[in-house]
């Protein structure tokens, strides 16, 4: 990783003159500084259309820090990722502001479902699609709580095209009292106007211990907690 951000312009530390460019983003690769660059949001392009394509780790992390203008890249091992679906924000593309995952993906996943009982163990590595199939053509995406912190996630697609309506200047209907069952739900914030991802399911942003706790959006807060706690005793006995 570092021969190839040396190879699109970043400048050895030891070839570093801060009078030259103050301005000039700092790279660190597991904590250590590598080097700078000038064009900061080139290069996270390149490195992130690198990571989609597969031909560097879906587990390498990313970081762009703005405002201290630092980009760090984490390849050691320790860190939690989980999985996000992607937003394709290509201003070249045709699918600008909507998810990577598209009508053919779905497909492509069922005809990996109804072939799955009959194809040999062996085999099922092969198929067109599946879960692997997702994340080296860019659908889903693995981030580590520092990457997390530099991304905007919405909660689900329904909620990324109430977004966009809300940009495009429509007022959203308001909600009926009546319907007493009906989950509620935050309301949009209409100031943010880019998302990088998407949550595959609203429950994917608790833990493993939360995420078995039955309708743990109906429960109170320090009933949760409890039941975790609960959780983390079993699983630690075990």
């Amino acid at each position: 990783i570092v021969d190839f951000m040396i190879q699109r312009n970043m400048e050895v530390l030891e070839e570093y003159e801060p009078l030259n460019s103050p301005n000039a983003t700092k790279i660190f690769v597991n904590g250590v500084w590598v080097g700078v660059h000038r064009d900061p949001a080139h290069l996270v392009g390149t490195v992130q259309n690198l990571r989609r394509k597969g031909m560097i780790s879906h587990e390498v992390s990313l970081v762009r820090d703005i405002r201290d203008r630092e980009f760090k890249v984490f390849t050691d091992a320790g860190r939690v990722c989980r999985p996000l679906f992607v937003i394709d924000n290509d201003p070249r593309s045709g699918n600008r502001g909507n998810l990577v995952l598209t009508k053919e993906h779905v497909q492509k996943l069922e005809i990996d479902r109804e072939s799955w009982a009959v194809t040999e163990p062996e085999d099922r590595e092969k198929m067109d699609m599946g879960w692997q199939g997702l994340v080296k053509e860019g659908v889903v995406e693995y981030v580590d709580a520092e990457e997390e912190e530099t991304i905007m996630i919405v909660m689900t697609p329904e909620d990324l095209e109430i977004s966009r309506q809300l940009q495009a200047g429509y007022a959203m209907p308001e909600a009926n009292p009546d319907e007493l069952n009906k989950r509620v739900k935050a309301p949009m914030n209409p100031t943010a106007h880019t998302w990088t991802h998407c949550e595959i399911h609203p429950s994917m942003i608790l833990g493993i211990c939360a995420s078995i706790i039955p309708f743990p959006d109906h429960n109170q807060v320090k009933l949760n907690v409890q039941l975790i706690r609960y959780s983390t005793d079993r699983i630690s006995s075990l």
